[in-house]
């Protein structure tokens, strides 16, 4: 299964040292993938829509984690994993049990530089929220003007 596990450069840079996806503690990983309760709320089954919309889900938490640590670039790493490793939680959002090896990640997606002060400002309103949905959502809504790049596996190095 293709999952999306949200991240910032400062985890690009552990797992790259690590060589595996871990979660904080060694608990299960948060991601992102194309589910069944996925496809039933968009009304799709487009895999390739299904996929987007994953990995759109995975950015947006990518900025969450932007908001409480710093930064100004997403980060969306892409793996293909066994589907017996994912246990859907609700939507896009599935439970990856144990580390994700950095041999089963398959590309990474970042935003461009020129975003970064786009990102950064939207983090920044994000963590300012306090919970204000709306205030939530426009900060979102700011950072997904600009779509993540593609980078495959060999090229991660170098961000």
């Amino acid at each position: 299964m293709r999952i999306y596990l949200p991240g910032s450069l400062s985890t690009l840079a552990r797992v790259l040292e690590s060589k595996a996806v871990e979660a904080a503690g060694g608990g299960p990983l948060t991601a992102y993938a194309p589910t069944g309760a996925l496809a039933a709320e968009l009304g799709t089954d487009d895999p390739e829509e299904l996929e987007y919309q994953a990995m759109r889900a995975a950015a947006r938490a990518s900025l969450r984690l932007l908001a409480a640590e710093g930064g100004d670039r997403r980060l969306v790493l892409a793996a293909e994993v066994p589907d017996e490793a994912v246990s859907p939680e609700r939507e896009a959002r599935v439970r990856v049990d144990g580390p994700v090896g950095l041999e089963l990640v398959v590309s990474g997606h970042v935003d461009e530089d020129a975003a970064r002060p786009d990102i950064a400002a939207a983090a920044a309103a994000l963590a300012a929220a306090d919970g204000d949905a709306e205030a939530v959502e426009r900060a979102e809504s700011d950072a997904e003007r600009h779509e993540l790049l593609w980078y495959a596996t060999q090229e991660l190095r170098y961000l």
